[in-house]
């Protein structure tokens, strides 16, 4: 992600924080946790312009209304407050996405928010000479084949690195680096799935995170927000002592087999994974950097999802 998506994503961030917060208030006590991720989103919601920052309060205050229906805890009335906070980056690293928390003390309760600006990608992850995608993702580690197969191609980016060459100046980063890399990725794939009938499970907690939570994507060419919930685990949209959640959600069914995993027609960049209960993955392989380096990005998307699953809340501003 560049400097930029990033600044504005922190921003929007701190927006939605605020933007519960002062809805929050007026209906009871609460409070917002100042922590180093709050200081950086500060930070970047005070280099947007006048326009960029009504922009953004538009599109956070549309999503109160839909929030609190699905979270009647957020608003019950009680004597303890309501704590909002930003989570620390590494967080993403341990498989929480979740961008914003809203707990309360009084309560075994809390839910978690990931925040995009005109953003749709699910996870970026890495494939890098050393790294144990395996181990990282499903908690196996990859196999001698996988580690061999990609040896070739990875000491042929070292010493390009060691060059100082481009990817662009490359004959063909496509048949040189990107389909040897996806051919080890998605042989290492199957190899695991067929040893292990957990890892579409694992899989999934992975790409999606370990903890419920509802995905807000605000798309400012559309003027709309929109709000997605990833009951995984069944903590989100649970009744307050006094009310029903006014919107439903579902529980996610994972998946427990891989029905196919191969390349996109006509693409050499960009892998399919097609699993039981309707979910569908793609993983398009990209240099994050023009100068070569031993490390390249996935940029994940969901394709598909269950149908009962597969429902967005509109909240147009």
């Amino acid at each position: 992600m560049s400097n930029t998506s990033n600044n504005q994503g922190r921003a929007y961030e701190f927006i939605c924080l605020h933007s519960l917060f002062n809805a929050i208030s007026k209906i009871r006590k609460a409070k917002i946790i100042r922590n180093s991720s709050y200081d950086a989103a500060e930070n970047a919601w005070n280099t947007l312009s006048i326009a960029e920052k009504s922009l953004y309060t538009l599109s956070a205050n549309s999503t109160i209304d839909t929030i609190f229906a699905l979270e009647p805890n957020i608003i019950e009335i009680s004597s303890d407050e309501v704590n909002l906070y930003i989570q620390i980056d590494r967080r993403g690293e341990e498989a929480d996405v979740r961008d914003i928390i809203i707990e309360r003390q009084d309560i075994i309760w809390e839910i978690g928010l990931s925040i995009k600006h005109n953003h749709m990608a699910v996870k970026h992850s890495r494939i890098a000479k050393t790294l144990d995608f395996g181990t990282k993702w499903y908690g196996v580690p990859c196999s001698k084949t996988y580690w061999d197969n990609i040896k070739p191609t990875f000491d042929f980016l070292e010493e390009e690195k060691n060059k100082g060459t481009l990817f662009r100046d490359l004959k063909s980063k496509e048949d040189q680096v990107y389909l040897p890399l996806l051919n080890a990725f998605v042989k290492e794939i199957t190899l695991q799935v067929n040893k292990n009938k957990n890892i579409p499970k694992r899989m999934i907690e992975y790409l999606l995170s370990k903890y419920d939570f509802y995905k807000v994507i605000s798309i400012d060419s559309k003027r709309l927000t929109t709000i997605q919930s990833f009951n995984i685990y069944g903590t989100l949209n649970r009744p307050s002592k006094v009310e029903e959640p006014k919107i439903k959600v579902p529980v996610i069914n994972l998946p427990t087999n891989l029905l196919h995993i191969g390349f996109k027609p006509r693409s050499k960049t960009t892998v399919i994974m097609c699993f039981d209960n309707g979910w569908q993955f793609s993983f398009r392989i990209h240099n994050a950097k023009d100068l070569i380096e031993t490390s390249l990005k996935f940029d994940i998307q969901i394709v598909g999802m269950p149908s009962d699953v597969n429902i967005k809340y509109n909240c147009r501003w």
